[in-house]
């Protein structure tokens, strides 16, 4: 096929800048003709880019939903024991989808085949394929609780071993960083079905110490737990690090969320959850114990209580915290000497009541820092930015749930004394038609430490707004997708000296065949922004648009792909990015390949696509300025035991000599790394 000669050109980088240009779209073009007809066999990781908007790209919860579905993957829920927390980690399920799940299962479990899925009328014939990678079928309904020998007796084992290695230099690798340019981590989980988890997790950053320094017990970076679920009324523990979500997040939610996009494929499905940090992210999770017992039937009592160290950027005199910080990076004396310089505790609980459709629950919590948090309010912005010692939030969350209506909301307060709330409506009017409304009141004086939830400008506070979505399937092959969401800042925002606004308005149109999946999407985000003399407020308007073809036959994947992005503002910038993707599996071997050509005006109209990375990874590149991408993954299942994989990826720069700033600028316009992982199941 022509698209290997096209990667075989763009390997070689023996063209000049022209050429190279015209290379690379001829190579588009051919993948983009070349495509014949097969069967479907998408993998769950492309629908989750398929649910991915810039926001939620450029955040730390995305990756950690990724980490979910991924480890859900390799230890999937067995459907004739799962709970309705079971079922409510899969996000991209309704709760209505839920709910008629966990009816069926009730009513006529064993289940003895996926196919009987087919016989839930709100499930489509997408989300039974994305469902059969999460879930296993189970013997009999009626299981014992395991003794102690069955569980070390039948336990899996699994170890994990990855490594990063650059093939550049960073200037901080030279002079600056106090250990070695290569990251590297490690992953032990023992598991016995979703009864329960144990693992140990250690993680180093390129330029962290290694045994060495600060670091003397070798990596930067451990997690560790135990999980226990479903032992009679005990239905969920953990010890260790774990993460906390309760309602809709607006006091507490350690765990993750989604953008507008995920939102509304979802229907606005929340869940309440304790769940194992097995996660390389030193940020975003409690550290103790929680657990979840039942009451009586329908009602659930949790309890918890965290003590922690996290990084901090101190005073000068080091009795107070300024920031927060949660990038986890050690790799330089400022950045080491952040590390674990403050201890933060919380302690709370959660009660809820579910019957007949109906839930009511009721969270608090109490939480407090060695030092007193005294962040910088000279910015108008920061002004009720959360400080002092200690907090308490307190929030009350309820809702209804049926086949065709969910019905969810949460208010919460605070010491701040201030309010913030939502409320989301979602309907199944027909099999082919729902719809979602989401509206939000969050005070500006409102917060929590531990908050994190539906909003435009990525905090619970300081907003109100209304968001409304639907999707429908005017044709067997054709569904159809939109929102629109408007969001109101009553106080100064980091962009905005004054009260503002901000518009946002998505389509996305999808034909899919067992041979065929053709994607089209446009979203138009209009935001008020300061002036340069900052005495006014100007829109902002950004355009993104994606057309998306691909093809699979079981054993071959095809796809080409075009991003554009338009930004008005003061000035305008636009990008593109032409890539395409192949790949071949057979038996134990899997094989892909990405390339890609982009060319942006500036960092405004920067542009990003997925590509597939190792084993508990997330990779999606964003891009911007001009140059080449490409990447190659290749997977080899030697046996039921091991499994080795191997990528290659780089990214050349046409239109700069450099790469980056300060400790992370790079000497040169080519960027290249391979990661290596290793697995052993025993």
């Amino acid at each position: 096929m022509l698209v290997f000669e096209f990667l075989s050109t763009f390997a070689s980088y023996h063209c000049d800048i022209e050429s190279m240009k015209k290379v690379l779209i001829l190579g588009w073009l051919c993948a983009f003709f070349n495509i014949v007809a097969a069967q479907d066999n998408t993998s769950w990781a492309t629908y989750y880019e398929q649910l991915s908007d810039l926001e939620s790209v450029e955040s730390e919860s995305w990756e950690q939903g990724y980490e979910l579905l991924d480890e859900l993957s390799q230890h999937p829920i067995d459907l004739n024991h799962a709970t309705r927390e079971d079922l409510e980690q899969l996000f991209f399920l309704s709760s209505q989808q839920v709910e008629e799940l966990v009816e069926y299962i009730d009513k006529y479990a064993p289940i003895h085949s996926l196919g009987e899925l087919a016989m839930i009328e709100s499930l489509d014939y997408n989300r039974r394929k994305l469902l059969s990678f999460f879930v296993t079928i189970g013997d009999d309904k009626n299981k014992l609780a395991p003794t102690i020998s069955d569980i070390l007796k039948y336990g899996n084992n699994e170890l994990i071993l990855t490594a990063k290695i650059p093939f550049y230099e960073r200037k901080g690798d030279q002079k600056g960083y106090l250990g070695y340019p290569y990251k590297h981590w490690a992953k032990y989980t023992f598991s016995y079905g979703q009864q329960v988890k144990a693992g140990l997790v250690a993680s180093q950053d390129g330029g962290e110490p290694w045994f060495a320094g600060q670091n003397k017990w070798g990596y930067d970076y451990y997690s560790y737990y135990l999980q226990l679920k479903n032992f009679g009324n005990l239905k969920s523990l953990v010890a260790g690090r774990y993460r906390l979500k309760f309602g809709l997040g607006l006091a507490i939610n350690r765990d993750f969320g989604f953008g507008k996009i995920a939102t509304l494929s979802s229907l606005g499905n929340t869940s309440n959850t304790i769940r194992a940090h097995s996660s390389r992210s030193e940020a975003n999770y409690l550290q103790g114990v929680a657990a979840t017992v039942r009451l009586i039937e329908g009602l659930d009592l949790t309890g918890f209580v965290s003590s922690r160290k996290i990084d901090g950027t101190l005073s000068d005199d080091s009795t107070s915290i300024s920031t927060i910080v949660e990038s986890g990076y050690h790799r330089t004396l400022t950045e080491m000497g952040h590390k674990h310089n403050t201890s933060q505790w919380m302690a709370g609980g959660h009660v809820q009541y579910f019957t007949n459709g109906f839930h009511v629950g009721l969270t608090g919590l109490s939480s407090g820092l060695d030092r007193e948090l005294c962040p910088n309010t000279n910015q108008l912005y920061r002004k009720y930015y959360p400080s002092g010692k200690q907090f308490w939030n307190l929030s009350a969350d309820y809702g209804y749930i049926s086949r065709r209506l969910s019905i969810q909301g949460e208010t919460a307060t605070s010491d701040s004394k201030a309010l913030a709330t939502i409320n989301t409506v979602s309907y199944q009017c027909t099999s082919t038609w729902s719809f979602t409304a989401i509206q939000r009141f969050y005070s500006y004086k409102y917060f929590s430490l531990f908050s994190q939830g539906f909003s435009d400008g990525g905090h619970i506070q300081n907003e109100s707004g209304i968001y409304m979505g639907m999707q429908w399937k005017p044709l067997k092959l054709l569904s159809l997708m939109a929102y629109v969401d408007y969001a109101y800042h009553p106080w100064a925002t980091y962009y905005t000296s004054f009260s503002s606004n901000a518009w946002d308005y998505f389509l996305q149109g999808e034909y899919q065949s067992s041979n065929w999946r053709v994607q089209a999407r446009y979203r138009l985000q209009r935001r008020q922004k300061d002036n340069n003399e900052k005495t006014a407020l100007i829109n902002e308007n950004t355009h993104r648009g994606r057309i998306s073809v691909e093809w699979n036959n079981g054993s071959w994947v095809a796809q080409a792909q075009t991003d554009l992005a338009y930004c008005l503002n003061n000035m305008k910038s636009f990008g593109y990015l032409l890539s395409t993707n192949v790949g071949y599996q057979h038996k134990d071997i899997q094989v892909y390949a990405n390339v890609g050509y982009f060319h942006t005006d500036n960092y405004n109209s920067r542009l990003y696509t997925y590509e597939r990375g190792m084993l508990y990874s997330f990779s999606f590149p964003v891009f911007s300025g001009e140059g080449v991408h490409g990447a190659m993954n290749l997977r080899w299942d030697v046996n039921n035991s091991w499994m080795l994989m191997a990528k290659l990826s780089s990214t050349h720069y046409l239109d700069r000599k450099q790469i980056g700033s300060s400790y992370q600028m790079i000497d040169g316009n080519t960027q290249t790394d391979i990661e290596i992982q290793a697995r052993v199941r025993f």
